[in-house]
């Protein structure tokens, strides 16, 4: 498995520490999220998902546990908009570059506007994909937001 992708270049770019951690991703597992929880020994809470979603039709990208859901109602508002939905998975790999199941936050093609869910904060360290299936970024939570320029609200 390569370590070098666009998102631990865009981490390292930053200035960001993190540790790399891989795991035998399951491309079969009901949620691939806490398929890598279980994985890594971890808690589902502090292993983030990155979801690309649409605000009135323009691209957002939400930052999550994965043991947790994004209330769309919620994901608008963040960036003042009228109504939310998931992005088609296909339309998702063309604009960030990454295949469903290693969408990464960082070293996207196409970055989306990012909101990071206030749940994360309460974490010394969090996991959030690395560009890759099987590959996980350990963070401090406060280096994700600091380097996406995300914001931070309650969007579960």
């Amino acid at each position: 498995m390569a370590k070098t992708t666009p998102a631990t270049l865009a981490l390292g770019k930053a200035g960001v520490a993190f540790t790399l951690h891989t795991y035998d991703y399951d491309p079969d597992a009901a949620r691939v999220g806490l398929q890598a929880a279980e994985s890594l020994g971890v808690p589902p809470e502090r292993v983030l998902k990155t979801l690309m979603a649409e605000v009135d039709g323009q691209p957002v990208c939400a930052v999550l546990a994965s043991d947790r859901e994004v209330a769309m109602k919620r994901l608008a508002a963040v960036f003042g908009g009228k109504s939310a939905q998931m992005m088609r998975p296909a339309d998702a790999e063309r604009i960030t570059g990454f295949k469903v199941g290693g969408v990464s936050p960082f070293g996207q093609k196409r970055r989306a506007p990012t909101v990071v869910d206030a749940a994360a904060l309460a974490h010394a360290q969090v996991f959030v994909n690395a560009g890759q299936r099987g590959l996980q970024a350990e963070l401090s939570p406060a280096d994700l937001v600091a380097a996406l320029g995300a914001k931070v609200a309650a969007i579960t």
